[in-house]
């Protein structure tokens, strides 16, 4: 069997896996790039465990990045991000990936796109699919990005080399703005469901909150719960597809059920006592606000980097729904904690009234990332027909794709 392999690097970005690719190993062509990134990740899989591909089985290890460099003279890196279903043959652009953000500049600065030198660097992000600006800083050691440190982060084991990202303007990152329909609650008339008051908030990420209670719920189920209760994960589906409506970013209930990427979907409570994945207990006086998300049809176990800031925004939007049930700060500044199913979440963000109008200055939080593997992800040429087809080169087994 034929196979086609394409130069590659598989990275860690805080709880997240990708296969990282450079721009200039891919087709110029993009309406190429589905056939390929499905084949590497190993989707479609009806049996959900990719085994035939590089994903891990669940929408986090299942994710694509392309790097290359930036013509824009306020970045250093063009980033793109891929979320490629698992069950479906499917990939999506609609959103960024803040988790698999961390290790972009490390890539950038380990395959040298990026020149620096001293102690640390600065790498300056442009997310092509957002368009957005992202800074990483990080350490370097010996010219490279370091690994070794000691930042935990809940959900990955160990420590690793911190990363500080800075997401600036993050609001209207989706839809164009920080609050699409304008409104700080809306009330959403799901069908099957009933009226559900919702935050619909687009920061880094368009996200819908709503709170635990009005599903009758704790707010401290475990994914594995929420995965179990099929009638459950319905109504969350009915309550997605009626947000994305009403943010504009679904045309109609089958527009919005095709696109699983977006809007994030969760529901918050309250600061309580929970207990973690792994078994340790989370006390309720040591966070702010608890919270559970699921994006395409998944539970997260960790939640999405994009997700967390755009909710911290939402705790720092007076009468938002997170807003109400975060505990309260004087000192706007501080760190919002999130808790979790892996633990809790830090995460700053400046917003502030602008002519009445609320404005998300920035958001910022800390990652770790390593490079795990480099060399060649092989692609069966039988998957691919149509690159193959727009291809020059005779493919050899194993011949590695030049485009």
């Amino acid at each position: 069997m034929k196979q086609i392999r394409i130069p590659a690097v598989f990275m860690r970005g805080g709880t997240s896996n990708a296969i990282v690719f450079h721009r200039r190993d891919l087709p110029r062509d993009r309406a190429s790039w589905d056939e390929i990134f499905l084949a590497a990740i190993g989707s479609p899989d009806p049996y959900g465990r990719q085994l035939d591909g590089m994903g891990g089985g669940i929408s986090s290890l299942s994710k694509i990045c392309v790097i290359g460099p930036s013509r824009r003279p306020d970045a250093d890196i063009d980033y793109t991000f891929a979320q490629v279903q698992v069950k479906k043959a499917a990939v999506s652009y609609r959103t960024a990936c803040g988790n698999m953000s961390s290790a972009m500049g490390p890539f950038a600065v380990d395959e040298g796109l990026v020149k620096v030198s001293g102690k640390e660097a600065l790498v300056r992000i442009y997310n092509t699919n957002t368009k957005k600006i992202i800074r990483a800083h990080f350490a370097l050691d010996d010219g490279k990005a370091a690994v070794d440190g000691d930042l935990a982060i809940p959900g990955v084991a160990g420590t690793g080399a911190p990363v500080r990202l800075e997401f600036c303007e993050p609001g209207g990152a989706i839809t164009g703005k920080l609050l699409p329909t304008g409104n700080v609650i809306d009330t959403l008339d799901v069908p099957g469901v009933g009226k559900i008051r919702a935050s619909l908030i687009d920061a880094a990420n368009a996200s819908c909150f709503f709170t635990a209670a009005d599903l009758g719920l704790s707010g401290t189920e475990m994914p594995e719960v929420l995965d179990a209760s099929t009638e459950l994960l319905q109504k969350l589906m009915k309550i997605r597809i009626a947000a994305s409506i009403a943010m504009g970013i679904g045309k109609d209930a089958k527009d919005a059920a095709n696109n699983l990427s977006v809007p994030f979907i969760g529901f918050v409570s309250g600061p309580q006592d929970a207990q973690t994945i792994s078994g340790q207990k989370i006390r309720g006086d040591s966070v702010d606000l608890t919270a559970r998300m699921l994006s395409n049809g998944q539970p997260h176990r960790a939640l999405p980097l994009t997700v967390s800031l755009c909710m911290a925004v939402a705790a720092r939007i007076k009468g938002s729904i997170v807003n109400q049930v975060a505990r309260a700060h004087s000192d706007l500044n501080a760190k919002i904690r999130i808790a979790m199913p892996s633990g809790v979440m830090a995460v700053a963000a400046r917003v502030r009234q602008v002519n009445g109008a609320w404005h998300a200055e920035s958001g910022e939080f800390y990652r770790t990332q390593r490079r795990m593997f480099d060399g060649y992800v092989y692609v069966r040429a039988s998957r691919v027909p149509g690159v193959v087809a727009k291809s020059k080169e005779t493919f050899a087994p194993a011949a590695e794709a030049k485009f």
